[in-house]
């Protein structure tokens, strides 16, 4: 198993097709990885409630104040091609000892909407991975449920891209049913696919509703990286996985209408391959069986995940 920590080398805070790998993996390989928080913190927080607090917090020595999530890679697959999927399969996600929430802390439409803007908080979380917990200071304690909020690949256009919106080859998608047993089928957008990660969150609603989930480090996330020519047959336009929740198809878009018709479109197609029906009847099905979910609504963008849970068809 081969290893990348998260340290001057590996981390970056955009995406770039231009951007050289650290790494280079034949199909099939398990590469473990140690991954920051999204801001580039180094140890807990301890400011105080404000955004002077959260602007002055440690980070690493390599944090610009340009970038955006703290990510580790990129990990090239030997033979990756554009229009080829990758197979991300999530073998294990073992969170660092702390974490943190943020709420109120911007002003934005949502918040100001729901009158936090004026009295921000930050929870300060203590994590134990062993017993499957976090706490914060107040007292509240919460099951942990950890996983990569960032997994993609760069697009295909030139120069730099911003790791806030999530993208439809993946990047900051922030779907709670991304934990270990999952696999994330992503579209190939350049050669070799190079894979970064990162934004671990011990535990996070659907939603991500104050815009923050707990925000970790990850000890160690141990990812195996394989190669498809496409997914049940034909190319992947969003992405796809494989979850213990069940099947998982993700839109993003501008608005949740449009979100929503990328992933049921996905669904259909997963659907209509799997139990060999055409997309009138699998939607029909869908209307019975399949949820949607509201993925997150904090990042520019907003998605929508639909999921068809284990033995929901026979």
């Amino acid at each position: 198993m081969v290893t990348l920590l998260p340290d001057a080398s590996t981390l970056h805070g955009s995406w770039n097709p231009a951007r050289p790998p650290v790494l280079t993996v034949e199909p099939g390989t398990t590469v473990r990885i140690g991954t920051l928080d999204s801001g580039w913190s180094t140890g807990p927080y301890t400011g105080p409630d404000t955004a002077a607090g959260l602007a002055a917090r440690p980070r690493h020595p390599a944090h610009d104040p340009a970038a955006g999530h703290a990510l580790t890679g990129p990990v090239a697959v030997a033979g990756a091609q554009p229009g080829q999927v990758l197979a991300v399969r999530v073998d294990d996600v073992v969170p660092g000892p702390f974490g943190t929430t943020y709420c109120g802390l911007r002003s934005t439409a949502l918040n100001d909407r729901l009158g936090v803007t004026a009295s921000p908080v930050v929870h300060r979380w203590t994590l134990d991975a062993t017993a499957g917990t976090g706490r914060n200071q107040a007292g509240h304690t919460v099951a942990l449920r950890p996983f990569l909020g960032v997994v993609g690949v760069p697009p295909a256009e030139p120069g730099e891209h911003s790791t806030i919106p999530p993208y439809w080859h993946g990047g900051n998608l922030d779907c709670r049913e991304l934990v270990a047993g999952a696999t994330l089928y992503l579209p190939v957008t350049v050669p070799g696919a190079l894979l970064s990660v990162g934004d671990g969150h011990a535990a996070q609603g659907d939603g991500e509703v104050s815009g923050t989930a707990i925000e970790c480090p990850m000890d160690r996330v141990d990812l195996t990286l394989d190669l498809l020519p496409g997914l049940f047959g034909a190319p992947l336009t969003t992405p796809v996985a494989r979850t213990p929740a069940g099947w998982v198809t993700m839109g993003v878009a501008d608005d949740l209408d449009e979100a929503m018709a990328i992933a049921l479109d996905a669904m259909l197609d997963v659907m209509a391959a799997l139990h060999g029906i055409g997309r009138s009847d699998a939607l029909a099905l869908a209307s019975v069986v399949v949820d949607l979910r509201v993925t997150q609504v904090v990042n520019q963008v907003v998605g929508v995940h639909a999921v068809l849970p284990w033995g929901a068809v026979r």
